[in-house]
């Protein structure tokens, strides 16, 4: 399941969907692109603290993954990455879903809380696009 895991961060890497270390997780939660942060298990006191920094006021959830600083570092193609910010509600909520099966004791209420979010931005989405008439191009 860590091999999903890594995969995905790794998708989202490809994707432009994350933004990877302190500097560009920054930027991305005070621009208020950021979805969701994330944080090695072994990432420092310091980087901690700015994390919570960052979601502090912006509701902004914070999640701290099972990886150390290695496994998530060479899973985005970053040296020495311990923090990271999703700009993408998709890949937050299916990372979340997959963090969620693998320990739901962890990030159950977290993924929950992320699903609902996406359902309500999806939702908002589909109504603009009614109004603009566009069509649907897919399910």
């Amino acid at each position: 399941m860590k091999d999903k895991l890594l995969h995905l961060l790794g998708l989202m890497r490809r994707a432009n969907a994350i933004a990877v270390g302190e500097v560009n997780t920054g930027a991305a939660a005070r621009g208020g692109k950021a979805k969701l942060l994330l944080l090695a298990s072994d990432a420092s006191e310091n980087a901690r603290h700015r994390a919570e920094g960052f979601s502090a006021g912006r509701n902004l959830p914070l999640a701290e993954l099972p990886f150390t600083k290695e496994e998530f570092s060479s899973a985005v193609g970053v040296n020495g990455g311990s923090m990271a910010a999703i700009t993408d509600l998709g890949f937050a909520n299916a990372l979340l879903k997959a963090l969620a099966a693998e320990e739901p004791e962890r990030y159950a209420a977290l993924a929950l809380e992320t699903q609902a979010r996406y359902e309500r931005e999806r939702k908002q989405q589909q109504t603009r696009n009614k109004r603009i008439g566009k069509r649907r191009t897919n399910v």
